[in-house]
């Protein structure tokens, strides 16, 4: 540049300042992170979060908890829970119950798939598996109610053990429709949520139905 070459820097000027950049003191916990745990703590942590789930599905209420911290753990449980309380195959029978096991885990999933595929090409504003965890999750209380109607149908299989899994199968039925409602309602176009609520009803209505005119072999 012009006029630069007239500009003189004296030496009698000192430097003052440091050019080291400060480095400030780490803490143990700042280094720490979920991969230095142990196992045991990583199975309880998980098992704790899975814990809470079920507790917001048995006391629905409109909350976003199951929705920011989704996982597939629980629905995968319960998913495996009912399918091999419905396949009804007894231990020495030549029927192993396979093809039936699979029937039901088919069933549960797909139906979860469609409804979230529908949810998502209405506007839904959740994601994919925080729809999936939702839906399975709230599989729960139809878990409960198929362990209930295996212990009646111990006792034997009559009109009163066939009215008393009615009640339970609808109540249990009415309360995962209200509790899936409760989470994913609010994240649908108000214009649209009947077009939600729908599938969803069908969806557990079948699992209800496959419940009920369950009979073990």
């Amino acid at each position: 540049f012009p006029g630069l070459a007239d500009v003189s820097i004296s030496q009698d000027i000192p430097v003052e300042g440091e050019i080291t950049v400060p480095v400030g003191s780490h803490s143990p916990d700042e280094d720490y992170s979920t991969l230095d745990e142990p196992v045991r703590d990583t199975i309880l942590r998980d098992l704790k979060a899975v814990g809470k789930k079920f507790i917001h599905v048995m006391y629905p209420r409109k909350s976003s908890a199951l929705l920011r911290d989704w996982d597939l753990w629980g629905p995968l449980v319960l998913c495996v829970s009912l399918a091999l309380m419905l396949q009804g195959g007894s231990a020495d029978s030549k029927d192993d119950g396979g093809p039936q096991f699979a029937e039901v885990f088919v069933i549960i999933w797909f139906g979860a798939v469609v409804i979230t595929l529908n949810s998502k090409l209405l506007g839904g504003t959740i994601s994919f598996f925080q729809s999936l965890c939702v839906l399975g999750y709230c599989v729960l209380p139809l878990t409960v109610a198929m362990l209930v109607c295996r212990l009646v149908l111990l006792a034997g299989a009559g009109t009163i053990s066939f009215i008393i899994r009615l009640i339970v199968v609808v109540a249990m039925f009415g309360w995962s429709t209200l509790a899936s409602t409760a989470f994913l309602a609010d994240s649908q176009p108000p214009n649209r949520k009947a077009l939600v609520v729908y599938p969803i009803f069908l969806f557990y209505f079948v699992i209800s139905w496959m419940i009920l005119t369950f009979t073990p072999q």
